[in-house]
């Protein structure tokens, strides 16, 4: 049964603890707190887009080219 997990890509806690130290070891840890933080406005902002985006194009359609 493990076994399955293993294919299915879960990670254990053993991989994470690798996972980390290896993050570590390339950023140090003063970089990780301002790398996470930058990923977190990153998907603020893409959630932020990804909600104004439907109402932008339902509504207005300024976008057609003008006839001449």
């Amino acid at each position: 049964m493990i076994e399955s997990f293993v294919l299915a890509g879960w990670f254990g806690p053993t991989e994470i603890v690798l996972i980390v130290l290896v993050l570590l070891l390339l950023f140090g840890g003063r970089k990780i707190p301002e790398l996470m933080r930058g990923l977190g406005q990153g998907m603020k902002e893409f959630k932020k887009a990804t909600k104004d985006e439907p109402e932008s194009q339902s509504g207005n359609n300024d976008t057609k080219p003008k006839e001449s």
